[in-house]
């Protein structure tokens, strides 16, 4: 990781959410709901990380919307596009009462699974736990995924990723593994 990033990982983490588990890319699973987005043609990553615990879908999804790290994206969608969110929101949209939360709406929601589109249209964020069999000591693999669905612009008649996107990718893909630790950590790993 170059060295602006580690600095970038310690300064964002000392907001008190330390990393205690491994966060690795992966494959999407089978049956993943981010999956239509990826095979047609959008940008879309995933990753993953083991917690040894049990941990429901409902306690992964609000305590990812509840870390320090993510509040302070919060904040910034609060002040900058006039989407504010409280963990009271989160924790409604953790058990299915809430459909909206902050930039985003729900655009898929499964048992296990929970697929958000953001108020532009552009970007999905995805979030899956799954427990995992065959372990020594039972655990839980929760997966964060995200998409960026390229924009046609009037009259060129072809997808392209803006050039904001292009030059915040590394940055997406660090703020990305450093959400999911996050979330991690909150859920006891």
């Amino acid at each position: 990781m170059p060295q602006e990033g580690k600095r970038l990982e310690q300064t964002l983490m000392a907001a008190g959410d330390q990393p205690r588990s491994v966060v690795s890319p992966c494959e999407l699973p089978d049956g993943a709901l981010l999956r239509k987005y990826r095979d047609s043609g959008a940008l879309a990553d995933c990753y993953c990380v083991e917690v040894p615990s049990a941990v429901s879908q409902a306690r992964y999804i609000e305590a990812f919307y509840s870390t320090r790290l993510f509040k302070i994206e919060r904040s910034l969608l609060a002040w900058l596009v006039a989407k504010p969110s409280t963990d009271l929101q989160a924790a409604a949209l953790a058990e299915g009462r809430l459909d909206t939360f902050a930039a985003w709406r729900v655009e898929g929601r499964t048992d296990d699974q929970l697929l958000m589109c953001d108020f532009q249209g552009r970007t999905r964020s995805w979030l899956m736990s799954e427990a995992v069999s065959g372990a020594e000591i039972p655990g839980t693999r929760l997966y964060f995924g995200s998409a960026v669905v390229p924009a046609t612009p009037a009259g060129s008649g072809r997808s392209q990723m803006g050039f904001v996107f292009r030059v915040l990718l590394g940055f997406h893909k660090l703020y990305s593994r450093m959400l999911l630790r996050a979330a991690a950590s909150a859920v006891g790993a």
